[in-house]
């Protein structure tokens, strides 16, 4: 079972001439866990996952996103709404940051004409 993020970074890392643990080691995951992305059994790694295999692989951070399905801000098709939401999943918010982001979201539905 493959998919279109492992064979883009297995194909990466082959034309490269790096092993599992050449890429793995820097970008902070074991490779166990390189090698599930690889072989699809991981679809949809955190971003930050992305951001440092991106950073190991020399991969543009936005091929990588769009390969494990998020949504791109800006991209073709993006809306606000997508951008907003991608915001939202891509960072682990605490949870007095989501209590506040609904607070705000709240007063701007409380305060629109």
């Amino acid at each position: 079972m493959s998919s279109p993020l492992g064979d883009q970074l297995r194909s990466v890392r082959d034309v490269r001439g790096l092993s599992l643990k050449a890429v793995a080691t820097p970008a902070e995951i074991s490779t166990a866990y390189l090698q599930k992305l690889e072989s699809g059994d991981v679809r949809q790694p955190s971003p930050n996952i992305l951001h440092r295999l991106a950073g190991v692989l020399d991969i543009p951070y936005a091929t990588l996103m769009e390969l494990a399905g998020y949504v791109m801000p800006g991209a073709e098709g993006a809306t606000g709404a997508d951008a907003f939401d991608h915001a939202l999943s891509s960072e682990n918010l605490t949870e007095a940051e989501r209590r506040a982001v609904a607070a705000f979201i709240r007063h701007l539905r409380e305060t629109r004409p």
